[in-house]
């Protein structure tokens, strides 16, 4: 719970690196979606009922409503292996994004948190090209096309720099 809070304050000023460089879950995400990829696994659609925001703020308070039972009981409940579970199985069938951006209730938290952190991800438009690779190797989805070139919402980056490794005239940094 320590590193979760450390991962809350930490974003304020650099951006959601908990979920990068060290959720679990998004370890064996990664190696999962790598395995789908490499046998040519394709995803599903995400269903729009799930991308919901009532969904996403539904499953935070479900979260909070679950930890008070625990404090309050003091019988523990698996939340996070549970959570743990829920995000891999999703993984097999859908695009990481879903649960990066629409379901994981700390990943809720963070969104909030690190939107106007000091640092993050950031793309410099007289660098970049509009060639897209960054938008295709985000798993977050949080890339998105303006008039001049590509941004990135710091509230959905995972600072997981793969947007910055394909970037081939180098116009992600980590600032």
């Amino acid at each position: 719970m320590g590193l979760l809070l450390l991962g809350v304050a930490a974003s304020f000023f650099l951006g959601r690196l908990y979920c990068g460089w060290i959720c679990s879950i998004n370890t064996l995400m990664e190696m999962i979606t790598a395995l789908k990829k490499k046998y040519n696994i394709k995803n599903r659609k995400i269903p729009e009922v799930l991308k919901k925001p009532i969904i996403r703020w539904g499953l935070l308070v479900l979260f909070f409503v679950m930890f008070l039972l625990v404090i309050i009981t003091g019988e523990p409940l698996p939340i996070l292996p549970v959570l743990f579970l829920v995000g891999v199985v999703l993984t097999f069938f859908f695009h990481e994004e879903l649960w990066h951006r629409f379901l994981c209730p700390y990943g809720s938290i963070l969104s909030k948190s690190s939107k106007n952190s000091k640092h993050g991800m950031k793309v410099d438009s007289d660098l970049c090209i509009n060639c897209g690779k960054c938008v295709k190797v985000c798993p977050a989805l949080a890339i998105e096309k303006d008039s001049i070139s590509h941004f990135i919402n710091k509230n959905d980056c995972l600072v997981c720099m793969k947007c910055s490794d394909i970037c081939t005239p180098n116009a992600i940094t980590y600032e």
